[in-house]
């Protein structure tokens, strides 16, 4: 049987430069070399090999659902929602409730918000 380990995710996005800024300034994204291509195509660094891919795509439409995410963790939840609000980025529980974060019947805190090109990210404190 195959073992599988996360690589990376690939999301298109309308501009990348305002994309790759965004993840800088809220995430701390490293951008790193695409080694793939030489195609406009940019990459960052989640650490440990982990990496987001941003594929720019200026025509076409981007469709978002809340159910579509991806999810990061923290051990320090309470600062990051401090540096959300410091950055005016509206966050929300699930449910869509403004500036609100939400704690599950497994005691993990959560919060969503959007990437400039509308995708959601869920921040948690499930470390």
């Amino acid at each position: 049987m195959n073992t599988f380990l996360f690589n990376h995710i690939a999301l298109s996005v309308k501009d990348v430069d305002k994309t790759i800024e965004f993840y800088q300034k809220v995430l701390q994204l490293k951008e790193i070399k695409n080694t793939a291509s030489d195609s406009k195509t940019r990459w960052l660094s989640f650490g440990d090999g982990k990496q987001l891919h941003l594929i720019p795509r200026p025509n076409s439409e981007i469709k978002t659902d809340k159910a579509v995410h991806f999810a990061l963790t923290t051990s320090d939840f309470d600062s990051f929602v401090m540096y959300l609000k410091e950055l005016k980025i509206d966050y929300s529980d699930w449910l869509g409730t403004l500036n609100k974060d939400y704690i599950r019947k497994d005691g993990v805190k959560q919060v969503y918000f959007q990437d400039p090109n509308g995708y959601w990210i869920e921040i948690n404190n499930d470390v």
